[in-house]
């Protein structure tokens, strides 16, 4: 049993200025990161997918131990994406609908996923890929979309797991809730839960604890500011919230809880504003006992 802490991202613009000591060269951050950090979630990955010779490289410059959350491409997670962000010899193919989006047909989901897994082969390689973060768009609804259009990604990672960030609330209903929980655990993926701001609005999943994969149990922290994540033009707007101590030690106790169930819990700030994720990830692993590392 282990929980596992660390931010979404060690390459964030506020990290940049805030945290990491000015003039560190971008080919020492991850080093640094990794010296006050058993583990992160890459967020570049959304995006683009890297090159295998990247992924190779961000192996070697980590520590034994250390591991790997790499969110999916933002195609396989429902949101828009756009031509540019696929990789280049599949533009000239893809389908676009009238505002530019790609459509993502079941071959193209299924090369996205097959270049994944190829790109990101090295740090399976080496240990220290855990799984794969499918952040679903709010847009992902059940009145429209259906579970089973997660399959071909969950299948095509496999063995390495897929967690799964829902971020429309209507996924937790009463009604339907349970049936989620079902299906995840059936087809070996893990539940995302969340510590999110109040409030009862759409895209605000509220904060449910569950298991849904024995290895793995996966919590992202968004901070608690309602008006910021509603309307945050930016992702500094969006998850701007200096977590308390007090709101520290509830979310290391619900990581407590997950560990009972669970072989490791990774615990990931995504209050990306500033230096408050590393700040708030840092003050949980000492909450729970760990070692922090130096100081920044």
């Amino acid at each position: 049993m282990a929980i596992v802490v660390g931010t979404s991202s060690w390459a964030d613009p506020g990290f940049v200025e805030y945290w990491y000591p000015q003039g560190l060269s971008p080919k020492e951050r991850l080093p640094f990161y990794a010296e006050r950090f058993d583990a992160v979630e890459l967020n570049s990955s959304f995006y683009a997918i890297p090159a295998e010779s990247t992924a190779e490289g961000w192996a070697k410059t980590t520590p034994d131990g250390f591991r790997f959350d790499v969110k999916l491409h933002k195609l396989l997670s429902h949101h828009a994406a756009q031509l540019k962000e696929l990789p280049t010899d599949l533009r000239d193919e893809a389908e676009t609908n009238n505002r530019g989006r790609v459509l993502a047909d079941a071959a193209l989901v299924d090369e996205m996923v097959r270049r994944t897994a190829e790109a990101f082969r090295p740090l399976g390689d080496a240990g220290k890929l855990d799984a794969y973060l499918l952040q679903l768009s709010p847009a992902f609804d059940p009145r429209r979309n259906d579970l089973d259009e997660l399959a071909p990604v969950i299948d095509g990672l496999s063995p390495t797991p897929v967690a799964i960030e829902f971020r429309r609330r209507s996924w937790a209903s009463s009604k339907r809730f349970e049936g989620v929980l079902d299906w995840l655990s059936s087809h070996d993926a893990g539940f995302v839960c969340v510590d999110t701001p109040p409030g009862d609005h759409v895209p605000i999943f509220p904060p449910i604890d569950a298991v849904t994969n024995d290895a793995l149990a996966y919590m992202r922290c968004h901070g608690r500011n309602t008006e910021g994540y509603l309307h945050g033009r930016s992702v500094a707007e969006r998850f701007d919230y200096d977590y308390p101590k007090d709101e520290l030690e509830e979310i290391a106790g619900r990581a407590k809880s997950l560990d009972q169930d669970a072989e490791q819990v990774h615990v990931m700030f995504n209050n990306n504003a500033r230096e408050l994720a590393p700040k708030a990830a840092r003050a949980l692993r000492g909450i729970l006992g760990q070692d922090p590392g130096p100081e920044p």
